[in-house]
């Protein structure tokens, strides 16, 4: 059996190796992405895995098919750069790792949260001119005394709402989906509530259409003056041009972003400052935001866990049996 990993990251290259000798499969590595342009070196191999950051398109597909291969692990939750009807129709089975190290991305969104909350970005930018001082407008808020409101509830929101409870916050969340086990860390509530009453706001619900820029202007309106919203997800949840007039009419105090809406086109790539969106020039220049390139996942074990578990189910498929990670 041979399977190639596109898109591969050095640090998973020593988890890749040991788990082709564990299983007795051969596992070739490549840095670039799956794409039109590289679909021809899967020619060969019997099945493949890719990180998903890159958005594949039809074509792909059905060359997949013509090779013989019948699946795609994804080495992310989302899927959101996938096309999955077209995937179906060409009989390609897409998997994903829904839960490859939830503490590591609710970690990062509370770390970013917690310096917005004690304003460390505003201190280091005033030390950087020289000035010392504090006053009235920097003094903070102990998190017990927050309320932190989650928007979406899966294994990442769960985890999230756990580290904010165990901080003494209180923590209000909002998902369609009733988890019984949610009950000791939160409290459900509908999502006006949470924009309305929330000191800081997290964002834990995946790409949809129904979900595309469901933090807009009007919902900026509803929020306090001294909210921080919190993006862990997906950038689009986010409509990007609201969030710059949010930030600078004051509508909330401040942002930490570690997605963006068009991540895309420079995310993972060394590029001049320069040619970066102007959209996150404008951004990353105020000190109440917070951009991370896409890295909360970044943590030993979730590499290793990501990169196992798709492998996993690359060999299953393979091997004609059903993975519980199927999306399609």
């Amino acid at each position: 059996m041979k399977i190639l990993c596109y898109g591969t990251l050095a640090v998973e290259e020593p988890y890749a190796r040991a788990w082709g000798k564990d299983h007795d499969v051969q596992v070739d590595l490549t840095s670039q992405p799956l794409s039109s342009a590289t679909v021809e070196q899967a020619k060969g191999y019997d099945g493949v895995s890719t990180k998903g950051i890159v958005p594949v398109t039809a074509d792909v597909y059905a060359a997949l098919e013509k090779f013989g291969i019948k699946q795609i692990a994804i080495r992310q939750v989302g899927v959101d750069n996938q096309d999955v009807a077209a995937a179906s129709q060409h009989g390609i089975t897409l998997t994903n790792v829904a839960s490859y190290s939830p503490r590591a991305i609710a970690e990062m969104g509370v770390t970013q949260a917690m310096s917005l909350l004690r304003h460390v970005g505003i201190y280091q930018d005033r030390m950087k001119k020289g000035d010392f001082t504090w006053d009235a407008s920097t003094i903070s808020t102990e998190i017990f005394n927050c309320t932190v409101g989650l928007i979406g509830a899966g294994h990442i929101g769960s985890a999230t709402a756990q580290i904010y409870s165990a901080l003494g916050a209180k923590v209000l969340t909002y998902d369609p989906a009733y988890d019984a086990a949610m009950e000791p860390f939160t409290t459900y509530t509908d999502k006006d509530t949470i924009l309305r009453e929330a000191d800081i706001i997290s964002l834990h619900t995946p790409l949809l259409p129904s979900t595309k820029n469901m933090i807009d202007a009007a919902a900026f309106k509803k929020m306090k003056p001294n909210a921080i919203l919190i993006n862990m997800s997906r950038g689009e949840l986010v409509d990007t041009a609201a969030l710059i007039n949010a930030l600078k009419t004051k509508q909330i105090a401040g942002a930490g972003l570690d997605t963006l809406a068009n991540e895309v086109t420079f995310f993972t790539q060394k590029k001049p400052y320069t040619d970066t969106p102007q959209d996150f020039q404008e951004l990353n220049a105020m000190p109440n935001v917070i951009i991370t390139p896409h890295v909360a996942f970044f943590t030993k074990l979730a590499v290793k866990n990501g990169l196992e578990i798709a492998l996993n189910d690359a060999q299953t498929i393979i091997a004609g049996k059903h993975s519980r990670h199927a999306v399609n």
